[in-house]
């Protein structure tokens, strides 16, 4: 810049210079012996040609000027677009922990990690399994006498909401140690060599703890998909390659952890999960019904709840809730407490926020006209009818012809007793159930509706996987699980069995109705009477007209 200027002093001195050397020929040839029309033709031309300089030096000075406005504006656009980039956004923002960071990830010292096993609830078998992690961070010497060596990857598996990411920054609460938590979605860029920097500048930072040190990495299937050899995603690659080279390079720390989750164990590369990587893989699933009376005390803590409120039978009602599920349901109960002006959260408000949890808000200003009322509570009758005479059917909790969603009612069914392996017969009787209210449909007006699409669809999906790939059916023993690769006469072999369960399940269900129509009426016109009956009126049902 200061260069600019002198250049721009010197040049602005020429025209000055070439006046003077004008005025002193001018005075010379005007006394000497030089005609008055050679002066004046002399004079006219050196004021022209001084113009010319002058116009010239002053359109060099603007552009000059101009060009360094326009390098002044790139310079600012440059810094403006440098700060708004997510890692140099993170750089400008003190972390809520340490010292501010240029990274994408979100470090957290010791004293700031406030997690602890006792917050999580249920997971009781995989708590018990990192408590080993947890004491070898906190004694590593008793494992290294014996030569042992901890797993250097954690990865933890199963459905969203269960509590991967809070067992995470439990772990590292209880031992006490540095955490630093990032998506894989972050390493993910479409500029090559991106990622593979940012998976070094990751472990860069988990080295400078001086220490013990758990690295989370959330959502890990972003970058640790399967490679393949078509090429057509190399950066990814490059980033997963960087990845298994920190996590088994020939500098190994014990002193870091990486724990990953994810919701797809099935699209992570083979390497990725061999030992020495990932040596440790936990199933974090769904809560049994003890883990989920454990999991709603933990949520009730900080919520005014009504002394009556029965937290047993709301973990009964809910089977296949996450615990984050679990938590929204407490926390939709409060919000209707608060909308209602009541003091405490009552059973009423929990079982509504069941339903808005499952189904969606209720639409309470979609009006049926009579004959579409009658036949919505006949067909959640059915269901509920097959429900309580089949033996292999699960048990009805509640039963509701309030429109929900796309649902114009829903039977709410739970496990008489949580089972991990399905029967074949409670298989069968779980697609009886499901064609239940179509048959109950067919049975009282004659007629059908599209209200059981839903039932039809998963009816059928169970059928598929009934045959495809328990087994159970006249195919036998052969596995299917990828249909596409079936040939058109297998195709059409597994089609053939599917309508034949179907056909079969369905008559069953209308012969189940048929003999016990005294309660499919019973039922029905007490949901035309009340919208909703729960499990102690249907039992009172079931045991006058059973």
């Amino acid at each position: 810049m200061k260069k600019k200027k002198e250049s721009m002093k010197k040049n602005s001195i020429i025209p000055f210079l070439y006046g003077l050397v004008f005025i002193a020929i001018y005075i010379y040839l005007r006394y000497t012996a030089v005609t008055d029309g050679v002066l004046i033709a002399f004079l006219l031309v050196g004021l022209i040609s001084l113009a010319i300089i002058t116009y010239n030096q002053l359109r060099t000075n603007e552009m000059a000027h101009r060009n360094e406005i326009l390098t002044n504006e790139a310079v600012q656009l440059t810094q403006t677009a440098m700060h708004s980039h997510p890692s140099n956004r993170n750089a400008s923002m003190k972390s809520d922990t340490e010292n501010s960071t240029p990274t994408l990830f979100k470090v957290y010292s010791p004293d700031n990690m406030k997690t602890r096993m006792s917050d999580v609830a249920g997971c009781s078998e995989v708590k018990e399994d990192l408590m080993e992690v947890i004491d070898f961070l906190k004694n590593p010497q008793k494992y290294n006498e014996m030569g042992a060596h901890i797993p250097h990857g954690i990865l933890f598996m199963g459905p969203p909401g269960t509590g991967k990411t809070m067992l995470a920054r439990a772990v590292a609460g209880e031992a006490n140690v540095k955490y630093i938590y990032c998506s894989g979605s972050e390493f993910v860029e479409k500029f090559s060599g991106v990622g593979a920097a940012r998976v070094r500048e990751l472990f860069e930072e988990a080295k400078k703890a001086q220490g013990p040190c758990i690295i989370f990495i959330d959502e890990i299937d972003a970058i640790g998909g399967a490679r393949n050899l078509s090429g057509n995603d190399a950066e990814k690659d490059k980033t997963l390659n960087q990845l298994l080279v920190e996590m088994d390079g020939f500098e190994k720390s014990n002193d870091i952890i990486v724990i990953a989750a994810t919701n797809r164990k099935d699209m992570l590369d083979e390497a990725l999960l061999r030992p020495g990587r990932f040596d440790r893989q936990i199933l974090v699933g769904l809560p049994t019904k003890e883990e989920r009376l454990e999991i709603l005390k933990v949520h009730s803590k900080n919520k005014k709840v009504s002394l009556d409120l029965d937290l047993e039978s709301i973990s009964r009602k809910t089977p296949g809730f996450s615990g984050a599920q679990l938590a929204a349901v407490l926390n939709e109960s409060a919000l209707f407490a608060v909308r209602e002006n009541k003091p405490f959260i009552t059973n009423d408000f929990v079982d509504e926020a069941i339903d808005r949890v499952l189904m969606g808000p209720s639409k309470k200003n979609r009006k049926y006209i009579d004959i579409e009322r009658n036949i919505v509570a006949y067909h959640e009758a059915g269901h509920a009818v097959v429900g309580l005479t089949l033996e292999n059917a699960m048990q009805v909790e509640k039963i509701t012809i309030i429109p929900r969603g796309d649902a114009g009612g829903y039977n709410l069914f739970s496990e008489k007793e949580e089972r991990f392996l399905n029967t074949k017969n409670s298989i069968l009787a779980e697609i009886t159930g499901l064609l239940a209210g179509r048959a109950a449909e067919d049975l009282m007006f004659n007629d059908i509706t599209n209200g059981a699409t839903s039932d039809l669809k998963q009816a059928t999906n169970l059928a598929r996987r009934y045959i495809c790939q328990y087994g159970m059916s006249q195919l036998g023993l052969v596995q299917m699980d990828d249909v596409r690769n079936l040939s058109p006469r297998t195709s059409e072999k597994v089609d053939i069995e599917i309508k034949s369960i179907l056909d079969e399940c369905y008559l069953k269900s209308k012969d189940l109705l048929t003999m016990h129509k005294n309660l499919l009426d019973a039922i029905a016109l007490e949901l035309l009477d009340k919208e909703t009956i729960d499990s102690t009126q249907i039992q009172k049902l079931a045991c006058q007209y059973c």
